[in-house]
């Protein structure tokens, strides 16, 4: 899978809490970024699936 560059424009307090959060976790900013963002996209993912499982077996 190749890469693209995604620009953001944010005030410089999201910034700092960004940074913030990053250093906690011993990661650079862009990291952090993406790595919510994959979580997020898999948290909706998830809850799709299991919607759909739970529509599935419910009685008709």
């Amino acid at each position: 899978m190749g890469s693209t560059v995604l620009s953001l424009r944010m005030d410089g307090e999201l910034l700092d809490r960004l940074r913030q959060h990053a250093a906690r976790s011993g990661m650079s900013v862009q990291d952090y970024v993406v790595r919510t963002l994959v979580r997020e996209d898999f948290d909706e993912r998830f809850n799709a699936a299991v919607d759909e499982t739970e529509r599935f077996y419910r009685p008709s």
